[in-house]
């Protein structure tokens, strides 16, 4: 039996190879989502922890403390404006990211069920041609089967020679 080749299999193969490459920087890109986003929330987190310990401080030192809390308190929230629009580019690219590797990966399914359809096609084609060899050898086996039994005097490749010569003894 002949063996199956699809001329479409390279570019399934590198279909493959692409969608696992956008996988990858789709992997990427929710990993960096996540650093900014812990970033984000640490930073929140120790803000508002600061600011409860100057509300609940009641020492005299709690101005001066509270002085220099707002005097860095504009940096801070440029940081975390900064952080906050990382945040978003990142989550426009995740979203175009994903967008892709669906695509992607519906484009190679697609072409996955092309090939499997070529396949059947094809192994049927093979399974047709075998019945149609296997239905040419009994037709002549049978033939040949008939020949020899309505004929058995004629010479077949089974018979043994016959002598035609004649021979007279006076």
């Amino acid at each position: 039996m002949r063996r199956f080749a699809w001329r479409l299999q390279r570019v399934l193969d590198i279909r493959t190879k692409e969608e696992q490459l956008k996988r990858m920087e789709l992997f990427r890109l929710t990993e960096t989502l996540a650093i900014k986003r812990s970033e984000l929330l640490t930073r929140q987190r120790i803000l508002r922890e600061i600011m409860a310990e100057i509300t609940q401080d009641r020492s005299p030192g709690r101005l001066g403390t509270q002085e220099f809390f707002l005097r860095n308190a504009d940096r801070d929230d440029r940081i975390i404006r900064t952080l906050k629009d990382e945040i978003r580019d990142l989550e426009v690219r995740q979203k175009e990211k994903t967008a892709e590797v669906l695509a992607a990966k519906r484009f190679k399914e697609g072409l996955e069920k092309l090939r499997a359809e070529a396949k059947a096609r094809f192994l049927e084609e093979q399974e047709r041609l075998e019945q149609k060899e296997m239905d040419d050898r009994t037709t002549i086996s049978f033939a040949r089967r008939q020949s020899d039994a309505l004929m058995p005097h004629a010479v077949s490749s089974h018979a043994h020679p016959v002598d035609t010569s004649w021979e007279h003894t006076p």
